[in-house]
């Protein structure tokens, strides 16, 4: 996961139900640092961790296994 990214968060505080928003960082507190857009216009937000679920919107790339890989010993 890169940061930051875009994600979409749920959090019952501020009333967000799958809102899109860019996460800028984690900070040490324990708030997500988010920039949300509303109304037209970009807001700084800080978000509970314990009371905020959110997941990133890009999904993660697939590595592909290599069947003929050995360890040498």
């Amino acid at each position: 996961m890169e940061i930051p990214g875009m994600v979409s968060f749920y959090c019952s505080l501020v009333d967000a139900k799958g809102q899109t928003a860019k996460l800028i960082a984690v900070n040490s507190e324990g708030f997500y640092h988010l920039e949300v857009a509303v109304k037209g216009g970009t807001h700084t937000m800080f978000v509970p961790v314990a009371q905020t679920a959110l997941y990133f919107a890009e999904p993660e790339a697939i590595v592909e296994s290599d069947s003929t890989f050995e360890v040498e010993r």
